[in-house]
């Protein structure tokens, strides 16, 4: 190789690791008064505060009267929903949009085959049979169903369409990036609110929830257990990741973010009913709590949602330490 030929190549190494230094300067370096105005909500899954064996309506009730709680994510699990097939069955979602509506509370209701918690997707036991086809069939008749139903509804805010349809989690019989764009289609052609789309906050560019969705919704974790590795890990991105990643989407497809799952309750090894309260300590408490809180204000985003509502509630009524839930009690005052 002749001098000319190592002066090129050595050029365009440097000019690499120039484009990689500036990229990682862009979204790991930077600094910003942490934001104080943001509108707090918190998720809330019937199902969960039920494994949790609480009373998911004194759960429910609470979260609006004594944690003050004004804007709300609603998991419809398709599989309470419809536990039979073509028998829908709607009482206690009616009464969640109903306590809602109440008290002027907003709410975005989470709809679709994967929506909140445990095991993610949330088929009836009739659909698991059905074959891919046969049960996007019965999907977007349980769409139609549940928009129908609600869209003449004050209190419903936004609809989230699947909950992190492109992050394989949970035990889902498949993800179809072009059956999510007739979903979302069916709903936008049923009311005209705003869809949805989330995306896990820390890996992915948020791009194909920014291409799908009029909003992108991202969760943000600290510390949680990796099945891969068997150990506990904290996320290292700090709130200029999430927030430059923010802006990148806002400039290129003119779509706001937020975060629609703020981990306020622990991830362990096993889920909580079968979690020790020491091994839960280990990523969720009140001192955990504050800094995810901080680290949520030192990103930016205009509105965020709790994750653990139910176990919150579960710790203080259950387990006698409501510390947890009375510092919560300051965001929603």
């Amino acid at each position: 190789m002749n001098k000319k030929n190592k002066k090129k190549i050595k050029m365009i190494i440097l000019i690499l690791l120039a484009i990689i230094l500036i990229i990682l300067g862009f979204f790991f370096i930077g600094w910003s008064r942490p934001k104080q105005d943001i509108i707090w909500g918190i998720n809330f899954s019937q199902k969960h505060a039920e494994n949790l064996d609480l009373d998911w309506r004194q759960v429910y009730t609470e979260i609006l009267d004594d944690l003050g709680a004004r804007h709300l994510k609603v998991s419809v699990s398709w599989d309470f929903i419809e536990g039979k097939k073509d028998d829908y069955f709607f009482d206690d979602l009616d009464w969640q949009i109903e306590q809602a509506e109440k008290r002027e509370a907003k709410i975005i209701l989470v709809i679709g085959m994967k929506t909140l918690g445990w095991p993610e997707c949330h088929l009836p036991k009739w659909a698991k049979g059905l074959s891919k086809e046969e049960q996007q069939e019965q999907i977007s008749q349980l769409l139609e169903q549940v928009v129908n139903r609600y869209k003449d509804s004050q209190t419903i805010e936004y609809w989230q369409v699947e909950n992190e349809p492109f992050f394989p989690f949970g035990q889902c019989p498949w993800k179809d990036k072009e059956f999510l764009k007739k979903e979302i289609e069916l709903v936008k052609s049923l009311d005209d609110r705003k869809v949805i789309v989330s995306e896990s906050g820390e890996f992915p560019l948020w791009f194909s929830a920014a291409r799908h969705g009029d909003l992108v919704g991202v969760t943000t974790y600290k510390k949680v257990w990796m099945n891969e590795t068997r150990t506990y890990f904290i996320y290292p991105f700090p709130a200029t990741f999430y927030r430059r990643k923010a802006a990148l989407i806002n400039w290129l497809f003119k779509k706001d973010v937020f975060c629609v799952e703020l981990q306020a309750e622990p991830w362990g090894p096993k889920l909580i009913y079968d979690l020790s309260l020491e091994e839960q300590d280990k990523t969720m408490n009140l001192e955990r709590f504050k800094k995810n809180i901080n680290f949520a204000r030192k990103i930016g985003f205009d509105r965020n949602y709790l994750w653990g509502a139910e176990w919150m509630y579960w710790m203080k009524t259950v387990h006698n330490n409501s510390t947890v839930w009375e510092e919560a009690k300051n965001l929603f005052k």
